[in-house]
């Protein structure tokens, strides 16, 4: 089994006589490479490819306590080098390839997945797709064939003839308030959306969201934003982990940040818990201390 190397035992070790120029060049040719240092390198980096089964294991959440298990939520997000997460827009241009397979993997290990409306609206949501590679290991763990995506919205405006709503593998969810237009409620479940109140008022709180989703059996959650979600998230304290990737580009202007929102009243500090890296990108993977 592939291992990534956590960074925070001791900085990456560079091969014999190299330079970190040199190691740089070899990223770049082509697989992730685990930053850090560990006794089955060698002292030396190890550039491999890796594979699904890798990046799961990886990525895998934590190990559940016994007893009731705990809902454990984690954010996807990209970001450019001046702090862009999006770019006209979409975050798909500020990606790549390999940043999507992450994408990918980190999907395939969560129940839900959770999204603002405009989010959404912005990125033509499609539902989460079954997956063979990963069936076995969902079916094992008691999960259903692909994750319910779970959509946060106040006022329930969507176009259900969408394939979010018409063909997802498992019933989209709608998370809103309690005071939702009763038709538009309606509506949604008509639709075949499983509507779940998560809020006293219009809105949705997100320390009720995270309960809701665990007593429906959803302990994996996951969200891909946009900003101003993950940022309310944040703010309501409910973040456990962050996956982030560093895209190694500039786009000036005006484009959100991953998390926006008012500011919180003392800054969130997670700790650096791995990285890889591939042909300049880094993917990081954060927890709440």
């Amino acid at each position: 089994m592939r291992r990534l190397f956590p960074v925070t035992d001791e900085t990456a070790a560079r091969p014999s006589g190299g330079s970190p120029g040199e190691a740089g060049a070899g990223a770049a040719g082509g697989g992730l490479v685990a930053s850090g240092s560990d006794g089955l390198l060698g002292g030396d980096l190890a550039e491999r490819e890796w594979s699904l089964t890798g990046l799961a294991a990886a990525y895998a959440y934590p190990e559940p306590a016994p007893g009731s298990p705990q809902p454990w939520l984690r954010a996807n997000m990209v970001s450019t080098l001046d702090g862009a997460a999006q770019h006209d827009g979409r975050s798909q241009p500020i990606s790549t390839a390999t940043d999507m397979r992450i994408f990918g993997t980190l999907r395939a290990l969560a129940d839900v997945v959770l999204v603002g409306a405009e989010t959404v609206r912005q990125e033509g949501y499609r539902p989460a797709r079954v997956r063979a590679e990963f069936a076995a290991a969902r079916e094992a763990a008691g999960q259903a064939p692909a994750p319910a995506i779970a959509v946060v919205s106040a006022g329930l405006e969507f176009d259900y003839g969408l394939p979010l709503f018409t063909s997802p593998a498992v019933p989209t969810l709608i998370l809103t308030g309690a005071a939702a237009a009763p038709d538009r409620v309606a509506a949604a479940e008509k639709a075949g959306a499983q509507v779940v109140i998560a809020g006293d008022g219009i809105g949705v709180d997100p320390v009720r969201a995270v309960q809701a989703l665990a007593e429906l059996g959803h302990t994996r959650l996951l969200t891909e934003g946009g900003p101003r979600l993950l940022g309310q998230l944040v703010a309501a304290g409910v973040l456990d982990e962050l996956c982030l990737t560093i895209s190694p580009m500039l786009t000036a202007g005006d484009a959100q940040r991953i998390a926006g929102g008012p500011s919180v009243a003392v800054p969130k500090r997670f700790e650096l818990v791995s990285l890889l890296e591939e042909d300049g990108f880094l993917f990081g993977r954060y927890r709440r201390t």
